[in-house]
């Protein structure tokens, strides 16, 4: 089940601003709850799933609607 907790809106943010406010807020979430994030910085789609599976954070999905990516991740640990 992929129920959001959170939401973190990075858009207009460039790098490395979504991924430090993405860190910032898995330290404050439960193990097992969901962020859903958007940005629209182009580095994001690198550096959001990098950032994910370098702190093994679970990359739920990742998707593009109207140049907005949705990343939904599970804080695991």
């Amino acid at each position: 089940m992929n129920t959001i907790s959170h939401f973190l809106d990075a858009t207009g943010l460039l790098c490395p601003l979504p991924v430090l406010k993405l860190r910032k807020y898995l330290k404050s979430m439960h193990i097992g709850e969901v962020i859903e994030i958007l940005a629209d910085d182009p580095a994001a789609v690198i550096d959001i799933p990098h950032y994910c599976s370098e702190t093994k954070q679970e990359l739920i999905s990742a998707t593009n609607e109207n140049n907005t990516q949705i990343y939904l991740i599970r804080k695991i640990r």
